[in-house]
């Protein structure tokens, strides 16, 4: 789960809690105080009415109780807090909107009194408490919005290095910021630079090695043919087949390091026909085709050729029998040749310069160039013996 998932559900889960406090503590306040305050504005109101006839009396509660005599007529009805039908009469207790004040309104008979009360000191508390709440709540919203924009450039950054990874040295982060955000960008920008120049510099000593050596093989193969001695021409036409070889693998295995794959679609079966192809049999009877599934492939054709051809190059150098098989079924291709046991674990023939101590055709690149190209498409290669048979497996998943 990334980083922005988990403070966006932080602040969810915060927020919400946050609220049902908020709200909790609003209702149990709101019942506390109508609760209160209609108790005691309720025995007021009794005491009202036990003196309605005596004018001195109300004006002494009025006073004792900071009451003010207001028109009857001009009371509108909002929240009642407390309402009670008497003989011959009623008795209310209403608060006014948007206020800290109440309206005590008596009925008896011909008499109708109406007093309005003093501001309630404990219900600005309960809005300020309202107030603090909903302030918290929209600093938590604040600050999740900060935060939120501080860590975004994140995002890009890893966008950007997952580009570096994939093989575009180019990718660079913009960000101008002076926190360890900004310091993190321009780390990376100058690693990435860095790296970048080292690469350029290995690619192009990597041509002009290859192509200083092609050049004396090139002309040791020519100066080959003036030798009048069969075995003598045979054994420098090895050996100087073998440089091209080495020479060509060396050059392929380092290009893997630093080319970037082009990414296509296609089918099993035009992957083996390619492979085939780069291989240039004189005696097609040699392998025999089993293609089950013709399964659709996302990667490189180009370099999955090489990795193919690898793999049947070797099993056609050191199978006993013929023809060897390549079966393609289940999104995996699979190489199957006859032979004894490979006598290590596979992950020591996928490193470069590796064979068995029997088998010396050759210089122990080919399996290294497939687990390059097969790691650079982050697929995978695995290795079987059944029945006298050695199985190399691509799985295209």
């Amino acid at each position: 789960m990334s980083i922005f998932k988990k403070i966006f559900i932080l602040f969810i889960f915060s927020f919400i809690l946050m609220s049902i406090i908020g709200f909790w503590i609003d209702n149990i306040n709101e019942k506390r105080l109508n609760n209160l305050i209609s108790d005691k504005y309720a025995n007021i109101s009794f005491e009202i009415l036990d003196n309605i006839n005596s004018p001195s009396k109300l004006n002494e509660i009025a006073l004792k109780y900071s009451l003010k005599d207001i028109n009857s007529n001009t009371i509108e009805t909002n929240k009642i807090l407390y309402e009670e039908n008497i003989t011959f009469g009623f008795v209310k207790i209403i608060q006014e909107a948007f206020g800290n004040e109440f309206i005590i309104h008596i009925k008896y008979l011909d008499e109708e009194l109406a007093f309005k009360t003093k501001n309630e000191e404990s219900l600005r508390d309960k809005y300020i408490l309202n107030i603090l709440i909903w302030l918290d709540i929209v600093a938590l919203t604040i600050m999740f919005l900060f935060i939120l924009k501080t860590i975004l450039p994140l995002k890009k950054i890893n966008e950007q290095i997952s580009k570096f990874a994939d093989g575009d040295f180019s990718s660079r982060v913009n960000i101008n910021s002076n926190d360890e955000i900004g310091t993190l960008a321009k780390t990376f920008n100058n690693m990435a630079s860095k790296i970048e120049d080292l690469i350029k510099t290995r690619e192009e000593l990597l041509r002009d090695i290859g192509h200083e050596l092609r050049t004396p093989i090139a002309k040791g193969k020519f100066a080959i043919e003036k030798i009048d001695d069969f075995s003598k021409k045979e054994l420098m036409k090895k050996i100087f087949n073998d440089l091209e070889v080495l020479t060509n693998e060396l050059i392929e295995l380092e290009k893997l390091n630093s080319s970037k794959l082009e990414i296509s679609n296609f089918s099993a079966e035009k992957l083996i026909i390619e492979s085939l192809q780069k291989l240039h049999l004189e005696d097609e009877n040699k392998i025999n085709l089993d293609i089950i599934d013709n399964f659709k492939i996302n990667g490189d054709l180009y370099y999955l050729c090489i990795a193919l051809k690898n793999l049947i190059d070797n099993a056609l150098k050191y199978s006993v029998t013929f023809p060897i098989i390549i079966i393609s079924k289940n999104n995996s291709i699979s190489v199957v040749s006859y032979g004894a046991k490979l006598s290590k674990d596979i992950e020591y023939y996928l490193q470069a310069f590796t064979q068995e101590l029997s088998q010396r055709n050759g210089f122990g690149l080919g399996l290294s160039i497939v687990k390059k190209i097969i790691d650079k498409h982050k697929f995978k290669i695995s290795y079987s013996y059944e029945n006298n048979k050695n199985i190399f497996t691509l799985k295209f998943i």
